[in-house]
């Protein structure tokens, strides 16, 4: 069956971004990057690493066979409700091939609800997962790839989005289902109590004041659902020329076609501001939102538009956490620094991002993101890279931004380019103020097909970061 309209809207992966700049310093171990190729964070947090933190790089709203809707809509046998086990393969393989440090989940709410842990993190003790139990039941799962591990937490997208929930907010399933799917502030804070960090997901659909005032730890900057009603012209021709293989010189490579239907999205970015111009703090994270229900559509590589793999490769949010004993980290470090709003989100299918640090310096003693600080503290942005761009590839030119947040939006009060090194900023007004890395991606040259025009016409978001907040 070809893809519907219906089905398009209905999401798709989409994001065009890159990576930067300068390449100071030795490149981590891998080989050299092309749109095909993966790398681990491990661990680098640039500048921040020396500050005691390490970058964990993961997922934030995803969906599993534990959602009603995922795997083209019939993720369990209508006769027996079995997990459909083909379809939680594919996203336990899309989880190791994406190497990512972390998934928080979000499953909708009926399915979830009348499933128990450790079932909903997608635990398969013969292949060699590990639970984290802490004595009062199983609260992650250490999924196994190779000499690497996911951490795997559970959480659901039902009436707002709870995720890194410890285990389910009441034994009765009726109970727990009406707690998911509310959104009245006792509600929200008896999921707090669970462990969750409450999130509101689509932020297109809360108002300011819903996302101000109601007692959210943050919403989301990007989705990839949202993005798409932007762009359904372009995603329609994207579709209708994957229908035929004599078009696929036309397409951009399989790993980066979505680039030609990325917008930065108003609606995300002007409620983003608006909430925190009264002074509120919330962190924000991108939205990966996969369910593999959408675009069965095959691209050139033999793989569907929407594979668990494509989507959950394409950006990721990175987690700035304080490590634990002996260097690790589970879902309390994890679930600390989203709170903490120690997070900036990259658009990593179009390179890995490596060096990047957003801070303040109050009193000589650097702030990191989410905190307060007093006005006349320096904001300092460091500029990242591509980790492992071939030397002989074009040089992508890199812009870093300051942005203060204002009722009417964003303003920017300093930009710089990245050849100039650390970006520096000492604003004289109270405010939230947060980084951003632009970047006209010339080292995709080769890789857009019939839409290298791109490459002349704009530069694009490739890093969100998380404000810091001055304070009077």
């Amino acid at each position: 069956m070809r893809t519907s309209i219906a089905l398009l809207l209905a999401g798709l992966p989409l994001f065009l971004l890159a990576a930067c700049g300068p390449r100071p310093g030795p490149e981590p171990p891998g080989p050299t990057w092309t749109p095909e190729e993966v790398y681990r964070a491990e661990g680098d947090a640039g500048a921040a690493a020396g500050r005691g933190l390490q970058d964990a790089r993961g997922i934030i709203h995803g969906h599993s066979p534990y959602s009603h809707d995922a795997c083209d809509g019939e993720p369990r046998d209508p006769v027996t409700d079995a997990i459909d086990e083909a379809c939680l393969d594919d996203l336990r393989r899309a989880i190791c091939q994406t190497r990512h440090d972390f998934v928080m989940l979000s499953d909708h709410g009926e399915s979830f609800a009348r499933s128990e842990f450790p079932d909903v993190l997608l635990h398969r003790p013969a292949e060699g997962d590990t639970l984290v139990d802490r004595g009062s039941g199983p609260v992650a799962n250490r999924i196994v790839c190779g000499d690497e591990s996911t951490l795997v937490l559970a959480g659901t997208e039902t009436g707002a989005m709870p995720v890194a929930l410890e285990g389910h907010v009441d034994p009765d399933p009726a109970e727990r289902a009406r707690i998911y799917g509310s959104t009245e502030p006792a509600d929200l804070m008896r999921l707090k109590a669970a462990g969750a960090v409450v999130l509101a997901q689509h932020t297109e659909d809360w108002s300011e004041d819903d996302l101000a005032l109601k007692p959210f730890d943050g919403f989301e900057m990007y989705n990839l659902h949202a993005n798409l009603f932007l762009n359904a012209g372009p995603a329609l021709e994207l579709i209708l020329l994957a229908q035929d293989p004599e078009n696929f010189e036309l397409l951009p490579h399989p790993e980066v076609v979505l680039a030609l239907l990325f917008s930065e999205d108003p609606r995300y970015l002007d409620r983003w501001s608006g909430v925190l111009a009264r002074g509120v703090q919330r962190v924000t994270t991108l939205a990966t939102d996969a369910h593999r229900n959408s675009l069965p559509d095959l691209l050139q590589d033999g793989e569907r538009m929407d594979s668990f793999r494509r989507m959950m490769r394409m950006f990721s949010n990175h987690l700035l956490i304080e490590p634990g004993t002996g260097g690790g980290f589970d879902d309390r470090q994890l679930r600390d620094a989203l709170r903490a709003g120690r997070l900036y989100g990259s658009f990593d299918y179009l390179g890995f991002p490596r060096g990047f640090d957003f801070h303040a310096r109050e009193a000589g003693v650097v702030r990191e993101m989410g905190a307060s600080v007093v006005v006349g503290s320096e904001l300092v942005v460091e500029p990242p890279r591509i980790q492992n761009l071939d030397p002989e590839a074009a040089e992508p030119e890199l812009t870093l931004r300051l942005l203060r947040a204002t009722a009417g939006g964003w303003v920017e009060v300093a930009s710089a380019p990245a050849t100039g090194g650390t970006l520096r900023h000492t604003p004289s007004e109270p405010g939230a103020y947060r980084a951003e890395v632009r970047i006209r991606p010339f080292h995709l040259r080769g890789y857009l097909g019939d839409y290298e025009h791109l490459l002349d016409e704009q530069d694009f978001v490739w890093i969100y970061a998380n404000p810091i907040y001055l304070e009077p």
